[in-house]
This record gives structure tokens, sequence and C-alpha cells, in this order.
């Protein structure tokens, strides 16, 4: 190598290297990380709602589904729903296969109303107070009067012509057994 081209170098200055300019950038960096910070807690809370809703959902359908099919996976044969305000208890009982019905505890006017689903007729009885009647009893007693009352025998539609006449003062039931039995005959049982 030539020696002069050494030395020309070395006589010139070395560029002078300094740090580069500040490119214009974020002047709020700090305001750049709250916001990413923020937005990344807003995800984790959103998560974690959506995951209790989802959970709370899944709690709900399985109450639901024990509700209606008994804690055992069975159904259940009957349902109660009360009104303290009206002291009426109303139990959904399933009959024989295509039927169910519902019977209706009166506990302010002492009835107990059975209505079968389909059914054309409506039964009441008195409530004995001091020894209310079980619900498969009152049922049992219903459907016996019921299936009376379909099939009359020989000697009751020879004297009665047909079918006992049906109950003609309904003030006596109270509205709930009135709503019940609306539109049907109600027979006494």
């Amino acid at each position: 190598m030539q020696t002069s081209s050494k030395e020309a170098l070395l006589a010139e200055a070395p560029p002078d290297y300094s740090a580069s300019p500040r490119l214009p950038g974020l002047p709020c960096k700090k305001m750049l990380i709250v916001v990413v910070v923020v937005v990344v807690i807003v995800l984790v809370v959103l998560g974690f709602l959506l995951m209790g809703l989802h959970i709370s959902e899944k709690h709900t359908e399985t109450v639901l589904q024990m509700t209606i099919q008994g804690l055992d996976g069975k159904t259940s044969p009957q349902h109660l729903s009360m009104s303290r305000k009206e002291q009426v208890a109303t139990f959904q009982v399933n009959g024989n296969l295509n039927s169910s019905a519902t019977v209706v505890y009166d506990y302010s006017n002492l009835l107990i109303g059975y209505r079968s689903w389909p059914g054309q007729s409506c039964h009441v009885t008195r409530m004995n107070k001091e020894d209310i009647q079980g619900l498969e009893a009152v049922a049992k007693v219903f459907q016996q009067a019921q299936t009376k009352l379909l099939k009359p025998s020989l000697k009751q539609s020879e004297e009665e012509g047909g079918h006992p006449a049906p109950l003609a003062d309904r003030s006596a039931l109270g509205t709930t057994l009135n709503i019940l039995c609306s539109h049907l005959p109600v027979y006494w049982a």
C-alpha cells in the first residue's frame, strides 16, 4: 500500500460523530403506557365477567333441571306454587298417560279443587281443617269421582237421568277455584 494515502487520511480530521437528531415521536410515552395498561385491565375484567356469566348460566340451568327432573334425574310427580296472600297452594300432578291435573288447596275457603287436562269437568271437595288430606289421597278420590262421572252406572242412569247435577252456586268456591274451573261444570266429590 502506499504510505501517502495513509498519511492523507491521517492528516484529515476524523469526522465528527454526534447523536442523531431526535425524530419527531410521541411526546407522551407515559400516556401511551397508561392507555395500554387500562385497556389490558378492562379486557381482563371483561373476561372474568363473561366467565362468571357463563358459570352462573350453567348453575341456573342445573338448578332448573334439578327442579324439573328431581335430584335423582327422574321426573318429579308434582310441583308446588303457593300464594300466601290468597292462602292457596297449587300442585301440578301427572295423571294417566296423556294427561295431567291441577290440584288447588284453598285454605281461606277450606276447599280442594281438581281439574284434569284435558278435562270435561272440575271437582271440588271440602278440606278437613284438623287433618288436611294428602295430595295422593285427594288425587285418587278425584280420579275416582271423574271416572264415575264419565261412566255412570246403569242404576244411576235410570234414577238420575245420567249425570249428577253440577254445582249451581259458584260463589262459595272463591276466586282461584272459579278461575281453575272457569267454563267447566263443577261437581262435589
